[in-house]
Formats: structure tokens, sequence, C-alpha cells
């Protein structure tokens, strides 16, 4: 073969088309979504199964799409009292959680900080905090009823009661394991209380924070479901207990898929405010 043959043969490889790659959104479908859909449909493949039978005392997946198939379709009926839709009682919830969970987050985070910041309130505060963290969130709704008189604001302190263990703990380690170099710089930079805690402080510890503000969002999601079941009104827990009472199973199954979904949405919620504060740097 002479040069010139050898040179247009390599020239002609170089030319040769290479595969097209997958387009972004495919190559995230295939790599993200598809394994967990894959799961999925298994699962309720399984539960199908295993619920069909005349035996069985759990729906299938069949049967509680169509016995809940109004419930599904239309979310925001009104019929007035207890009676509404799916999306109100979501939304009952929720507004309880937004309540209890912000309080949790101004008094966690401050106590947290001053915990941090001090050996003597850490000293003193800490065998306190790790004694009433372990009191199950239930445990504390007579004591709100008594004290309230009220079933809605008692709601919401068993929330910000269940939340706020969390949020002190972790903001109070990532205040204690900022680097010495920075408290010595914001000293050399004069930095006043409130300098000190927004250019220095939250970033530094911001990972830590968001980690206990996404264990306190999920514990507060947990909290109410629990509660209204108790303390009745318009709420997701009270529609499952509601349901529970007149043997609707369907109902429960729909509403407890619900709860899962939105105690996600509220945690990547979290996650992701995390990763803005954090510029990153936070693990979530």
């Amino acid at each position: 073969m002479t040069t010139e043959s050898t040179s247009q043969t390599q020239a002609l490889g170089r030319r040769a088309p290479r595969p097209t790659p997958l387009g972004p959104v495919l190559q995230y479908g295939l790599n993200h979504l598809a394994p967990p859909l894959v799961i999925l449909a298994g699962l309720l493949l399984l539960w199908e199964l295993l619920c069909s039978g005349s035996n069985t005392a759990l729906p299938p997946p069949s049967q509680v799409l169509s016995d809940t198939w109004e419930l599904i379709t239309d979310p925001f009926y009104n019929n007035g009292g207890n009676d509404v839709g799916m999306a109100w009682q979501i939304l009952a919830s929720l507004e309880r959680v937004a309540y209890g969970y912000s309080l949790a987050v101004v008094a966690g985070v401050s106590l947290g900080v001053l915990v941090g910041q001090s050996t003597w309130a850490m000293r003193g505060l800490d065998p306190i905090f790790q004694v009433l963290r372990t009191v199950p969130p239930l445990a504390w709704l007579p004591i709100s009823l008594a004290g309230f008189q009220d079933s809605s604001p008692s709601a919401i302190f068993v929330i910000f009661i269940t939340s706020i263990w969390p949020i002190i703990i972790n903001t109070s380690v990532g205040v204690r394991n900022i680097p010495e170099d920075y408290r010595n710089v914001a000293r050399v930079l004069r930095l006043n209380g409130a300098e000190y805690f927004v250019r220095i402080m939250l970033p530094a510890a911001a990972p830590y924070i968001f980690s206990g503000l996404r264990i306190g969002v999920g514990l507060s999601w947990l909290a109410i479901v629990a509660a209204e079941m108790l303390i009745g009104g318009v709420g997701i827990g009270f529609f499952i207990w509601d349901a529970w009472n007149a043997s609707l199973i369907s109902d429960i199954v729909l509403a407890l898929i619900y709860v899962g979904l939105v105690g996600f949405i509220l945690d990547r919620i979290v996650a992701v405010f995390g990763q803005w504060i954090s510029r990153g740097t936070s693990a979530a």
C-alpha cells in the first residue's frame, strides 16, 4: 500500500461518524427515573398477585384505584364540615406543619447557636434536651390539650416540640465545628454579632443546620398525621382515622401514598434550599 492510500485511509477513519450519545433528558431518565419505576412496577405487580384472592384483607392496587377514583380526580370538592377533598385535607395539615415547624426553626437554630457558642450553656441545657427529645410525640398531646384547651394550637405545639430537637443538636454541632481560623478572621474584621452570623457562622455550619432541618421537617409531618388522628377536624391524619372507622381500606391506602409523596417533597424543598444557602457545600 502506497503512502498516499494510507493517508487517505487514515483521513477516512478520522471522518467516520461516531455513535450519537443519548440526549441529556433520556440519559437522566435511564439513570435516575428508570430504576425506581421498574422496582415500583415490580412491587405493584407483587401486591396485585398477593391481594387478588377472595380471602385477602387488603385490596389490590386495581381495586384501590377503582375505589378511590373520585377522590383522585376531584381533590378539591367541598361538601361542608369534614367532608372535603384530599387536597383540602393535606393543605390543612400543611398549614399546621408550617406554623409549628417555623417556630421550631427559629427557636431551634437560636438555641443551637447558644449551646454551640457557650460551654456553660451546653453543660446546662444539653442534658435537659437529651431527656426531653426521647419523649414520644403523642405523649405531649394530653399536656398540650390541657394547657391550650384547643385542638389546633395543641397540634402545632406537638409539631414544634417534636421537630425542635434535631435542629438544636445539629446546629450546636455545626457551630462547635467552625474552624478557629474563621473566628480569628471575624475578630480581625471586628464583625458584630449579626455580621458574624451571616458571613461566618451560617455558611460554615449550614451543612449541619440543614441536616437538622431536614430531619425536623420529616418529624413534623409524622407528628401532625399522628396528632390529627386524635384531635379530629380537617386534616390528612383525621381522614385516615375516619376512613378506618368506616372500613374504607382503599381510602387509607391512597392517603398513605399522598402522605409519603408530600413528606418527600417537603424533604427535597429543605434540601434544595440548604444547597442554595451553603452554595453547594451542604451534604443535603
